[in-house]
């Protein structure tokens, strides 16, 4: 079984202690116990990912005429069993990661436009939505609802199927931080509890799994 689990974050100073790496490294080590071939994602190597034009050329040849970092990671989504996305609260989600699910949509809906059973090469494969922000547990709804659905409304139109956490979260789980603190510096210094966090990403990443197709164990 294979896997991409994407890290949206665009933030370049956190380098390799980005909060949504960490939480990528953590899905990765959690899927690797379980046999699955986890390719992680850095989204802020993609550089060269530019907005959808609207040109519609895409419908001839279902890739983007202009943006071969783009078309290099879809090929990736088409030859994966499933896809984990990783994304922190921008406005409301980062940039590169709204260029990706746009352009997944306008291939998709130009196709479904013409043909009402068209079905996009990714139908059908299960996703994962991992949100995280800068506040504790009482933000979480928000960045469900702001993140997770946003992400989630864009995967159902790509015809993606977003994997539940329960019947509250049915669109992914949410990490809150544990701790923000002041040094000194213009951004706040934000700490995780990882062993909750962890606890809660297995868990979701149990049902993730048996959605790809894994067979279920009770325990790790």
């Amino acid at each position: 079984m294979k896997v991409i689990c994407i890290s949206a974050s665009n933030i370049l100073h956190s380098g390799g202690s980005s909060v949504s790496m960490e939480i990528c490294g953590r899905v990765d080590d959690i899927l690797s116990s379980r046999g699955v071939n986890c390719d992680i994602i850095d989204l802020r190597q993609y550089y060269n990912m530019s907005p959808c034009i609207g040109c519609g050329r895409c419908y001839s040849t279902r890739r983007c005429a202009h943006d071969e970092a783009f078309n290099g990671l879809y090929e990736k989504l088409i030859s994966a069993d499933g896809a984990v996305f990783v994304s922190p609260h921008y406005a409301p989600i980062p940039a590169r990661l709204c260029m990706l699910l746009e352009k997944l949509e306008e291939i998709t809906f130009l196709h479904w436009w013409k043909d009402n059973g068209y079905r996009s090469e990714v139908y059908g494969k299960s996703a994962a939505i991992i949100s995280h922000g800068g506040a504790s547990d009482w933000a979480l709804k928000s960045y469900k609802a702001m993140v997770n659905d946003t992400i989630a409304n864009a995967l159902d139109t790509i015809q993606f199927k977003t994997v539940a956490y329960d019947e509250e979260w049915g669109t992914g789980i949410s990490l809150p931080v544990a701790d923000v603190t002041e040094d000194g510096g213009i951004f706040p210094v934000q700490s995780y509890d990882w062993q909750a966090a962890e606890d809660r990403i297995k868990g979701y990443m149990e049902k993730f799994f048996v959605a790809c197709g894994g067979k279920c164990r009770k325990e790790y």
